[in-house]
């Protein structure tokens, strides 16, 4: 059995890393840049920049929060090349500016919620997004799909049924109720 100690560099603790934050640094940087595509490069080149860092022998204590202050740092770095001022600029969603922690916060939660949508099935998550992302009325999503209002409508509550239940587990664990 080998002895790893905590600087020794293991491909699978970066693709652990990467496995279990790579969604939720996105929907992070997405607080700061509102375009998926450069979302996903900045995120993917922070993942880079650790593992050559840790390639070359550095030391990085706290992996998850080396990342979260990386991806942050290359946001501003971009916004700052598009010329807007960042001295004071903090995170937002929907509800207005927050502020990291939240946001931090916001992003894993975002995240078991995308999970939890992308595990639905094909049918289930199509009718689901058009209805609550695309905010199509049920008559639209089954004369678009060929379905009848009924099956729509049944296939909405089942997709709400399970994100539901995941968000039960998602607070009950943040709460320490489990």
């Amino acid at each position: 059995m080998a002895v790893y100690s905590p600087n020794t560099l293991r491909q699978t603790d970066i693709e652990d890393l990467f496995r279990y934050n790579y969604r939720p640094l996105c929907m992070y940087a997405l607080h700061y840049l509102q375009d998926t595509d450069l979302v996903e490069d900045v995120v993917q080149e922070c993942f880079t920049t650790l593992w050559e860092k840790l390639e070359q022998g550095s030391q990085v204590a706290n992996r998850r929060a080396y990342l979260y202050m990386t991806v942050r740092n290359r946001c501003l770095d971009h916004l700052r090349r598009k010329g807007i001022q960042t001295e004071s600029l903090k995170p937002y969603d929907t509800y207005g500016i927050i502020d990291d922690d939240d946001a931090e916060e916001r992003s894993q939660i975002e995240a078991k919620l995308w999970t939890a949508i992308d595990s639905l099935p094909e049918k289930c998550r199509q009718v689901f997004l058009m209805s609550k992302r695309d905010g199509l009325k049920y008559e639209e999503i089954a004369q678009e799909l060929g379905l009848s209002v009924n099956t729509v409508r049944n296939q909405i509550s089942k997709a709400l049924n399970v994100l539901k239940n995941g968000a039960i587990k998602i607070y009950s664990f943040i709460l320490g109720i489990f």
